[in-house]
């Protein structure tokens, strides 16, 4: 990208962005590739130390105003706080990057694991939006981005609730891509496959055709930012979606799903 499509980038998603989720993987890629463009950033992650890390990275490398808030998503006020330590920024762009993912059946998962997923990747996308979207509206611009999953396409067997809770985002962003775009703001949900981070690590680790880095993926979403309402980066990922959301019977792209997901809990 060059140095005016980085103004023009600026223009339309500056002059900060906040990103919910940002202490590793995609959220801390997303950090690093908007302050890259020219955003000043508004971090926030329940490890306020790894935030601060990442924090420190991206001032050491980009020109830009980087401010932290070590904030559990799941907590209700957590909006509420989020917007009076910002109040005064000019937040022109939302990356909701965190979740929570309870693996094992649903019938075997204590029920504050639940809570938690449906609080941190539900009520937190909506909250978030509720709170910073008016302000966008009033300038007439500015950018929304939830992450949601191939998961999200169809039910999973094994990590139930969190692929409901990403098929939730999908109709979210959808929704909102129709209600705010007319009022100038770029909405899109990004439908990523597996992506090599930190937390997949700790779910699985595995690795699987088309699979992108985490850098890759974050570039490709924001350059799509104002072309559609959802994305689907990669061609081997656009392919399995269409494959498993229109070309099979749902019942066998559920068992596919959930046969995978039971070699990893």
């Amino acid at each position: 990208m060059g140095a005016a499509r980085y103004e023009a980038f600026r223009g339309r998603y500056g002059a900060w962005a906040l990103v919910a989720g940002a202490s590793e993987g995609l959220g801390a890629a997303f950090a690093k590739e908007l302050a890259r463009r020219g955003l000043n950033l508004a971090l926030i992650a329940r490890r306020g130390e790894v935030l601060a890390q990442v924090a420190e990275g991206i001032r050491a490398e980009q020109d830009v105003e980087v401010r932290c808030l070590a904030l559990d998503l799941a907590d209700p006020k957590a909006v509420a706080t989020a917007s009076d330590t910002l109040a005064g920024l000019e937040l022109g762009s939302l990356i909701y990057n965190a979740a929570s993912v309870p693996v094992g059946p649903l019938l075997e998962t204590d029920l504050a694991e639940i809570d938690q997923a449906v609080a941190v990747n539900v009520r937190g996308p909506l909250a978030f939006v509720r709170a910073l979207a008016p302000g966008m509206c009033e300038r007439g611009r500015g950018g929304v981005v939830l992450m949601s999953s191939l998961a999200g396409l169809q039910g999973v067997p094994g990590i139930t609730t969190y692929a409901a809770t990403k098929a939730f985002n999908i109709n979210l962003g959808e929704g909102l891509w129709g209600e705010l775009g007319e009022r100038g703001i770029d909405v899109s949900v990004c439908c990523s496959g597996a992506v090599p981070t930190p937390g997949y690590d700790r779910f699985s680790g595995q690795k699987v055709p088309g699979m992108l880095s985490a850098e890759d993926v974050v570039r490709r979403i924001l350059d799509a930012l104002g072309r559609g309402p959802r994305f689907v980066p990669g061609l081997t990922n656009g392919i399995l979606a269409q494959f498993m959301g229109r070309l099979l019977p749902r019942r066998t792209a559920i068992g596919i799903m959930g046969r995978n997901t039971r070699r990893l809990t």
